[in-house]
């Protein structure tokens, strides 16, 4: 696995990640950009360094112990029996490929077997090895409808429900949503993209040195990974540490009146639709202070957030093509605007 302390540049991509890593409950990013601009590379890359979580051995949901009102069924027949046991893994990033069928997404129930030994007849799918880790669909913006209906629904909900001729089985199916695309391939649909917190643009790199770094790293990944791979462990570890940290960091930083009201000012002048963007740029925020290690967020943390959070939500007007600007957005924080 390429580690993905040795990615070159695309520091707001790295940092959209981390800020998910950091926060589940931020919801997900959407990285848009040409084909070779390390977008697959980086989400594979930040498995390695994912907190661990635990779960409850054995199961096939990685169902929370310290969650009892969310667990399976079998989770709970463990529970009211004294034997769940709890073990550590660490979060996981799961692959939803493109040409993935419905029974391969959300899990096949056999209705024959179903009739006679109940929810044991499920099959368990991808968003069940999903729950509690990363989701990762590359070229999600081809996705067929009924897999982003089913990805709606869960993100929407936490749960994943498959219903076969009457019979109906739930399980906890609350994931990070990481989506990648070429938007020259065609866009992704509206309600989607609003499930999506932060979204991201990454372009090549023009800078002469970091190309030739970019190829130079990429040979000796090649030619030798688990060399490549112990050259960065420090990094890797420095990154792992910080995140650990940031986490435990986070349930104490506060937001402020006046950040809020700043937040607000952000949504109402870039005419965003709906609330969501306010909670969205305040939990982003709140996030990005913990992982820089401050207990209280800052004008340019709102900043940063706003510039992951704004650009796919701001209403578009007829016939216009409406422009995020950076600078517009400074300016509002700054009070000049």
């Amino acid at each position: 696995m390429y580690p993905i302390s040795a990615v070159v540049g695309q520091e707001k991509m790295l940092r959209a990640l981390i800020l998910n890593t950091i926060n589940p409950s931020i919801g997900g990013v959407l990285i848009r950009g040409q084909k070779g601009t390390a977008k697959s590379t980086a989400v594979r890359g930040i498995a390695e360094i994912l907190p661990e979580i635990e779960i409850v051995e054995g199961c096939k949901f990685n169902c929370d112990p310290a969650d009892p009102e969310n667990l399976c069924w079998e989770c709970m027949g463990k529970r009211s029996k004294g034997t769940l046991r709890i073990l550590k893994r660490q979060m996981k990033v799961v692959d939803l490929p493109v040409g993935a069928t419905e029974d391969r997404v959300v899990g096949s129930l056999d209705i024959e077997k179903a009739v006679r030994q109940g929810v044991q007849a499920f099959d368990p799918g991808i968003l069940a090895q999903a729950n509690r880790g990363i989701l990762y669909v590359d070229e999600i913006n081809l996705l067929d409808d009924f897999v982003v209906d089913a990805l709606l629904d869960a993100a929407a909900m936490g749960v994943n429900t498959v219903e076969r001729e009457g019979v109906s089985v739930s399980h906890p199916a609350n994931f990070i949503i990481v989506g990648s695309m070429n938007p020259e391939e065609g866009e992704l649909r509206p309600q989607l993209l609003d499930r999506i917190a932060l979204q991201v643009e990454v372009t090549g790199i023009y800078d002469v040195e970091q190309r030739i770094e970019i190829v130079e790293r990429r040979n000796r990944f090649n030619e030798d990974p688990k060399m490549f791979m112990r050259e960065f462990e420090s990094e890797q570890e420095k990154l792992r540490s910080k995140i650990l940290k940031a986490m435990q960091l986070l349930p104490k930083v506060t937001t402020t009146r006046d950040n809020l009201r700043t937040i607000a000012e952000i949504c109402i002048v870039f005419n965003v639709d709906g609330h969501r963007a306010d909670i969205m740029i305040e939990r982003t925020a709140r996030t990005n202070a913990a992982y820089e290690g401050r207990e209280r967020i800052t004008n340019d943390d709102i900043i940063e957030a706003a510039e992951m959070v704004l650009p796919h939500r701001m209403r578009k007007r007829p016939f216009e093509e409406e422009e995020f600007s950076a600078d517009q957005l400074r300016a509002v924080v700054e009070g000049n605007l």
